[in-house]
């Protein structure tokens, strides 16, 4: 570790931010002066890990003429790190288009990923060039729902920042690793002989994530909406193909709203009486049935509702220069922020889920958004927005948590988050991988779950899963069968399945469209079923070690290719699994790393070795490891 601090430069000056945000997306302008700076390390180290400061030898340092000097306030440290050449480095939060980040220069910074402009201008290009599924943008463009100051090497070590506020970490240059700060620098270096270990380390140092409610993996959580009777007949459907389903997700539980960008939510944080009357009687039936009921919440407030006109009477919420409530707008519609700097506030929403959640009897629900904190608002404490921005996440997360843990349903009930920072992992219970198009591109649509699941694993984040089928859809770029039926496939070999409706559920194909895809759903939900002790152990393993469920192949193989590969992906220690992420593919390139594998289909052995494996519509390329542990998983697919 001591390798990595020799040579370490430092540059220190005065700047400033300039951020502007449209729909949780931002504009990023920046300026500051920099010197070189004389410095000291104040360093301890305890179990492998090695704790810095670095810490400047004065207080000021020389600016541009030699005569003038900055002001004492510096705020801005720019450190440079010489790292062998040819490493590869993951993590940083969440990234999509990119998984190795060797080249690329991180922002840390939480933000809306699925910003308009590239929604429109991913639009334009297909109209004048037709569908181009491995088109990327430079990796510059893309913003991130979870935004960590944590990296991790293809060496074996990883580097964690002490920092909320906004932050670069920059791996454009071979064989160096610069990162840019804004408060004083401290920071963490573990390293260890395997990447197990690591992620051992990493986790005793960011949190553990909890063992959560065994009825997770007993099936599919099915998104169905629109009430009672709808949910009951999409039931009856699923139970007539022989599904295991083991919940059943209603976004719509408070309301709904019909606008220019789909049917959304109406964000009222109880239930709607008229869409869902007499919900806790349902609830309880539906449990009755082994079907538990998930909803949805987020930290806004439909300004045209009575939750809100309360909230804005107790001045809970977030507030403009004006002391006025900061309205923002997210899709085509304002909202107001309730405020979690004022214990008040905290309070009374962490008891909205305490009462109108968990008090009628859900078991889950989606814990939304959490990236929307305005840098220009004015907050209840006093504190700087700017340093409070990449918190917001983590404030959220710990909200529900509390919520949970106060009503003593730990064993019962969960949530899943998709905004996060540094301590998410200690209070969110499940990552999903956010709002990705319903389509095939590999910087938003199917193909990108695999990067953002790795990227999170490697940041100390190890139990993520996505929204199967995907969620955004604008104007033709919609839902398609095949689509459906090959990311129900990859769920499958996730921590949860979990579909979803989209934005415009009556433009894209759901579950239950025809007899071929209520077969698939049957299928997968019974097979997700059927993997539950395994899914559960690993899930378990995770929260005791920090060992994450879904790992990229190098986690266990040191060979050139694993670095690298971001198509397939290791389900624990003994299963590989490559989805299908091509429209219309029947076949694909499988890289096998070098150990012996059993086929799950053919049940044929295959050494290590890049093949051809085939995969019609209704299977995808599934190993098992030919080890006791492997066989016995290979009882479960011809069971099924």
């Amino acid at each position: 570790m001591e390798k990595l601090l020799e040579g370490l430069t430092l540059r220190a000056g005065i700047g400033e931010d300039r951020f502007t945000m449209s729909r949780g997306s931002f504009s990023y302008k920046r300026s500051e002066r920099l010197r070189p700076a004389a410095f000291d390390l104040e360093t301890s180290e305890r179990d492998g890990l090695l704790e810095v400061v670095v810490k400047l030898k004065e207080k000021v340092v020389l600016a541009e003429g030699t005569a003038k000097k900055t002001p004492a306030g510096i705020n801005r440290y720019e450190l440079t790190f010489q790292a062998p050449a040819g490493e590869h480095y993951y993590g940083c939060g969440e990234t999509y288009s990119a998984f190795d980040l060797a080249g690329e220069n991180v922002r840390i910074w939480v933000a809306e990923h699925q910003n308009t402009k590239r929604i429109a201008k991913k639009l334009i290009r297909q109209t004048f060039f037709g569908v181009r599924p491995d088109h990327t943008e430079k990796f510059g463009t893309y913003e991130s729902y979870y935004a960590q100051p944590t990296f991790t090497s293809s060496g074996k070590y990883f580097m964690h920042f002490v920092t909320d506020r906004y932050s670069e970490i920059d791996f454009s240059k071979q064989g160096k690793i610069t990162v840019r700060l804004e408060e004083e620098p401290h920071f963490f270096i573990g390293r260890a002989e395997s990447f197990e270990a690591l992620s051992g380390k990493l986790a005793d140092l960011l949190g553990h994530q909890r063992i959560l409610p065994q009825w997770l993996n007993e099936g599919a959580i099915l998104a169905i909406q629109k009430g009672p009777a709808v949910i009951d007949e999409k039931l009856r459907k699923a139970r007539e193909v022989g599904a295991a389903v083991t919940g059943v997700w209603s976004q719509d539980w408070c309301g709904c709203r019909e606008t220019g960008f789909g049917y959304q939510v109406m964000w009222n944080w109880e239930y709607d009486h008229d869409l869902y009357p007499h919900l806790p009687e349902k609830i309880k039936a539906w449990k009755e049935e082994g079907i538990h009921f998930l909803g949805y919440i987020n930290p806004f407030m439909a300004i045209e509702k009575d939750l809100y006109k309360e909230a804005s009477a107790k001045g809970y919420c977030v507030k403009d220069r004006e002391g006025k409530d900061y309205l923002v707008t997210i899709t085509t519609f304002p909202a107001a922020m309730i405020d979690f700097t004022n214990p008040a506030a905290y309070a009374w929403y962490k008891d909205l889920i305490k009462t109108h959640m968990i008090g009628i009897g859900m078991a889950g629900w989606m814990a939304d958004f959490g990236e929307y904190l305005p840098t220009d608002c004015v907050l209840y404490s006093g504190e700087d927005p700017e340093a409070v921005h990449n918190r917001w996440p983590e404030i959220w997360a710990r909200l529900n948590r509390e919520a949970i843990e106060e009503c003593g349903k730990e064993s019962e009930v969960f949530f899943f988050t998709r905004s996060g920072h540094t301590e998410t992992v200690r209070h969110s219970d499940m990552m999903w991988t956010g709002d990705q198009h319903v389509d095939w591109s590999v910087d938003d649509g199917l193909p990108a779950v695999i990067p953002a699941t790795f990227s999170l694993a490697m940041s100390g984040f190890g139990i993520a899963h996505s929204d199967v089928g995907g969620y955004t859809t604008v104007m033709k770029m919609r839902r398609t069968k095949e689509l459906l039926i090959r990311w129900e496939q990859m769920n499958v070999f996730s921590p949860l399945w979990r579909s979803h409706e989209g934005n415009q559920p009556v433009n894209d194909v759901q579950f239950d469209a025809d007899a071929e895809l209520l077969e698939n759903l049957a299928r997968c939900s019974k097979l997700h079923q059927a993997l539950a002790p395994y899914l559960s152990g690993l899930m378990e393993e995770c929260s005791r070690t920090g060992i994450p469920v879904m790992r990229p192949l190098f986690y266990h193989y040191d060979e050139k290719a694993a670095y690298t590969e971001k198509t397939e992906y290791l389900l624990g220690r003994e299963m590989l699994v490559a989805p299908i992420l091509k429209d219309g593919a029947r076949e694909r390139e499988v890289y096998l790393p070098a150990d012996n594998w059993i086929d799950v289909r053919t049940g044929g052995r295959v050494s290590g070795s890049r093949i051809t494996a085939k995969a019609d519509l209704d299977t995808i390329p599934v190993y098992v490891r030919d080890t006791e542990e492997g066989r016995r998983l290979l009882e479960v697919f011809r069971i099924i």
